[in-house]
């Protein structure tokens, strides 16, 4: 798919071996801090309070400017604030405020870097390469950023509390690096720019990612799935660290590993995604992807043991990699190339503030019931969120053999 793609394929590993890493390391950071499952749910709603506050703008912004020169900006300043991070926990005066300062950059860092970059790979590489494309690339997030780089995350915490921010910040300075190679990239993601005088107003332009996603019947239905979905698996999960340590009986590093079970699952399906969507409409896929997130809600509300809450979440990893796989190449299919950064935004503000209003639910739900009383909660709404999405995903399968739009 030629050495850009190559070069962008690196930056996304590297940046994924930081992510993972700290994904393990920081709930782990919080919990060190204070046992308050709504102090340990409100770091996960700092980081993701941004894709609220500033998705769309980002997306505007992600339409106006140099998108490689936009993500490599933004990577340079996480790698700054996760040095700080990293200073402070080694020096032991990490509060919990500055904890949730720093996510909070991280997260208004990352509505700018992954909607500019979501506009990279249609760029680089031609349509028919679209879905292998996007396997690498999935692949990439599991096998580095959570097979290798979670177990990681809780050994180096384990021995030094500082290490696996520190590292995460080499990691996106690296990543950064490597974009800045990607010269084709530098004006070719962005549409022509007209002079100031002639560019319509920011609320115009938003309003036209707006206006675009609602009008397409599927993605919107998408977007609306997941945003539901993701409230009820992030309320459950805001607090995933604690129910691992007081349900399940795990330490430090047995919590790493079982997050792996997420890496395990997602890469057989980044594995088998390929076959299943040259075998199986994608409207099926879909379909079973909801099915699989009932399963799991209930199986963690129900069950003690370790091995069984790790199989059921490998199940619903090999659901996440062939979603992702299906949704990905719909969007980049369907939508034009001059609209994708808004309407990329406007699908992830639906889609991510759903995550977001979840932890700060799971938090107060959590620190009110309990944690397990979260996953049974979770399973009976997304017992409903299937029934109602099932019919209009029916569309999935003729939109995701459409060709790609100009």
């Amino acid at each position: 798919m030629g050495p850009d793609f190559r070069r962008l394929w690196a930056a996304s590993a590297v940046a994924n071996l930081g992510d993972g890493v700290a994904m393990a390391a920081g709930p782990l950071l919080v919990a060190a801090i204070t046992a308050d499952p709504a102090a340990v749910a409100g770091a996960a709603f700092a980081q993701q309070a941004p894709w609220l506050l500033f998705a769309l703008i980002s997306g505007a912004w992600a339409d106006r400017l140099d998108r490689r020169l936009l993500v490599v900006t933004v990577d340079l300043i996480r790698a700054a604030a996760l040095a700080i991070l990293a200073a402070s926990v080694a020096t032991g005066t990490a509060t919990i405020w500055l904890i949730y300062a720093v996510l909070f950059i991280l997260g208004t860092c990352e509505t700018l870097a992954d909607t500019a970059a979501a506009a990279f790979v249609p760029a680089l590489v031609p349509p028919s390469r679209l879905p292998t494309a996007n396997s690498w690339l999935g692949g990439t997030f599991t096998v580095v950023g959570q097979f290798a780089a979670k177990p990681l995350g809780g050994w180096l915490f384990a021995i030094a509390a500082a290490a696996p921010f520190g590292l995460q910040a080499v990691a996106f300075a690296g990543a950064a690096v490597l974009v800045g190679g990607i010269r084709s990239l530098s004006r070719s993601t962005a549409p022509s720019d007209p002079a100031p005088s002639e560019r319509p107003s920011m609320v115009l332009e938003i309003r036209a990612g707006l206006r675009w996603l609602w009008g397409h019947r599927l993605l919107r239905t998408l977007a609306v799935t997941m945003a539901f979905a993701n409230l009820v698996y992030c309320a459950a999960f805001a607090t995933f660290v604690l129910y691992a340590q007081d349900r399940l009986g795990l330490g430090s590093t047995g919590y790493g590993v079982l997050l792996t079970a997420f890496a395990v699952g997602g890469l057989a399906g980044i594995l088998i995604a390929p076959r299943l969507l040259r075998t199986l409409p994608a409207a099926v896929l879909l379909r079973g992807g909801l099915l699989i997130e009932v399963a799991l809600h209930a199986t963690l509300a129900t069950t003690t043991a370790a091995p069984l809450a790790a199989a059921m979440i490998v199940v619903f990893g090999v659901h996440t990699m062939v979603w992702g796989n299906v949704v990905w190449t719909l969007r980049q299919r369907s939508v034009p190339s001059t609209l994708y950064g808004r309407v990329t935004s406007v699908y992830s503000f639906v889609d991510l503030g759903g995550a977001a209003l979840g932890s700060l639910l799971g938090g107060v739900v959590a620190n009110a019931y309990g944690i397990v009383p979260m996953f049974w909660t979770a399973a009976a709404a997304m017992t409903v969120i299937a029934v109602v999405g099932w019919r209009p995903l029916g569309a999935a399968t003729a939109v995701f053999r459409a060709p790609v739009p100009g």
